[in-house]
């Protein structure tokens, strides 16, 4: 639960272990957890079952952050530019729909927002942004495996080969908004 000077967002964009991994390096993140959210099958779902495709979940993070330190605006820009957006809907399928680009936001401020990001970081991309932008419904922690894997597996190949890249070429180019 957010208090009056933090706010939630939950953000979908890949693997949640690539974008955990980056958002808790970022000043004013006080937490951020992994988990799935988005899908048509009732109950709390597993990594398995989501990583299935067959539950209609997503891999998102969910993240606390000091709005002092860190706007809702600066978080998306930063979102936007730490995975692909413009994959197409056909692509995701064939990546897996869990692993698709999306925002989901807690209150109206924060659609306005995200549709006024969206459309003002179009011009920057080559494709359309194919960010999913819906209102979180349900969000499902998941399980302790998962919860800061870049963090506790920082020499794990996939860890080298994807998610320290990443943040290494983020922390050049936005060296403001981290640690």
């Amino acid at each position: 639960m957010a208090s009056s000077q933090t706010e939630t967002a939950t953000l979908g964009g890949g693997c949640f272990w690539c974008i955990e991994g980056i958002f808790r390096q970022l000043k004013g993140v006080v937490g951020a957890v992994s988990g799935f959210t988005g899908g048509h099958v009732p109950g709390r779902p597993t990594y398995a079952e989501v990583s299935s495709g067959r539950t209609g979940h997503m891999e998102v993070v969910q993240l606390r952050f000091r709005r002092r330190d860190l706007s809702y605006e600066e978080l998306l820009r930063l979102f936007l530019h730490m995975h692909d957006p413009t994959i197409p809907p056909e692509k995701n399928s064939y990546l897996g729909s869990q692993y698709r680009s999306a925002i989901f936001y807690h209150n109206e401020q924060q659609r306005t927002i995200a549709q006024s990001v969206l459309k003002g970081m179009a011009p920057h991309f080559e494709r359309p942004i194919t960010t999913l932008l819906r209102p979180l419904t349900l969000f499902f922690e998941a399980e302790e495996a998962h919860q800061d894997y870049f963090g506790k597996n920082t020499d794990a190949p996939y860890c080298k080969r994807n998610i320290a890249p990443k943040l290494n070429a983020l922390k050049s180019a936005h060296t403001e908004l981290f640690r």
